[in-house]
């Protein structure tokens, strides 16, 4: 038993799929996608957008191929970027076939949208011919007329049968190698749709609240619905549907995950809301060192409190942690031990420089082999 099972997540068991080389189900990290928003026939938009993600941390990212034109520009992403890229194909059967053989890892698609079983057939015959795993992406603002019919209107019900219908359609043509999502705008929606997919299949499930809203409405959407999600074991990979660029949905999935403890990427940073104790300027303090440390990868812990009260409880418990005291002499905590005194003009020049030695140290120690697996 856990010394603090009060933190464990039982992660639904569920099939594994490949994304290009990223795994996705099973054992697997969750993962981090986002989509892009430039035009795709627009080559070298579209990789600067996609290159800006990868430094995000981003494990895989879409692009909507609406035309010919923009599978035609596949060509031209994917061997410029380092992540395997989605095509998100809606209706014309003929762009997924492209996509694949454009080099596109997966196929966002709903089968039952692109027409005859033979068209069907096809697609999947391009997938298995190129290495290609896919997407069922139900939405409840999309759903088929006859589900529409039967229910009234969009419930967890409907949606669940949309995606069991999709799946056996892929099924029936010999072909597992999918994920399914189940999105809604409707956190009570969306979260009860994933909990009957989740019992009703094994299949990998692609965690998302559609069309959440802007960067700070859709954060807090997303979060509740699926960080409850997530908290329940339910979840393969992710995407933060936020009205904002998309790094900043790459930014808010890794802290969601890293909050639940599933995937530790960067620094965490810990800090109070401030109060009249506090001996430095908090909010500042804090705004500027995470723009700092931006850049660091390294998983790890920084506490960042404005006076004793609660200062050297949480810097126990962090790798750095920096406490505020009287006439502008604060503490600083290493490995969760007081180890020196700071004035206040140095405070984030001299944690970044911490940070940037202690994330150092951590990389010196890692096996030449670490992968994503590590996070």
């Amino acid at each position: 038993m856990s010394v603090r099972p009060y933190r464990e997540i039982h992660r639904r068991p569920s099939r594994k799929i490949m994304v290009g080389p990223v795994a996705v189900g099973g054992d697997a990290p969750i993962t981090v996608q986002t989509m892009t928003n430039t035009l795709t026939s627009d080559v070298q938009a579209t990789i600067d957008q996609i290159r800006r993600c990868e430094i995000a941390g981003v494990d895989i990212i879409r692009v909507s191929c609406p035309d010919e034109d923009s599978t035609a520009a596949l060509v031209k992403i994917i061997p410029e970027v380092t992540v395997p890229v989605v095509a998100d194909i809606h209706f014309h059967y003929k762009r997924a076939i492209e996509a694949a053989k454009a080099g596109a890892a997966c196929l966002r698609i709903n089968p039952g949208n692109i027409g005859s079983a033979q068209r069907v057939k096809d697609v999947v015959q391009a997938a298995k011919d190129h290495g290609c795993s896919m997407r069922i992406g139900v939405n409840a603002g999309s759903l088929e007329k006859h589900l529409l019919e039967k229910y009234g209107e969009p419930c967890p019900e409907a949606m669940v049968e949309s995606g069991l219908e999709h799946a056996r359609i892929l099924e029936d043509a010999d072909f597992t190698e999918f994920k399914i999502s189940v999105k809604a705008s409707d956190v009570f929606l969306a979260v009860a749709a994933y909990h009957g997919l989740a019992e009703a299949c094994d299949y990998p499930l692609h965690l998302g609240i559609t069309e959440a809203g802007g960067l700070r409405s859709g954060t807090i959407k997303s979060s509740i619905g699926m960080g409850s999600l997530l908290w329940a074991g339910i979840g393969d990979t992710i995407r933060v549907s936020l009205s904002a660029e998309p790094e900043e949905e790459v930014k808010v999935g890794f802290d969601m995950l890293k909050a639940l403890n599933l995937r530790h990427r960067g620094v965490n940073v810990i800090s109070c809301p401030s109060c009249a104790r506090q001996q430095f300027n908090v909010i500042e303090t804090v705004k500027v060192l995470e723009e700092r440390l931006a850049h660091i990868t390294t998983p790890m812990t920084v506490s960042v409190i404005g006076c004793v009260v609660n200062g050297p409880g949480e810097a126990r418990e962090t790798d750095i942690g920096f406490t505020g005291g009287g006439k502008g002499t604060h503490q600083v905590y290493i490995a969760g031990m007081p180890h020196h005194r700071l004035k206040d003009q140095s405070i984030v020049d001299h944690l970044v420089e911490l940070v940037e030695q202690k994330a150092a140290e951590i990389e010196a120690e890692k096996p030449e082999t670490a992968t994503i697996a590590a996070e």
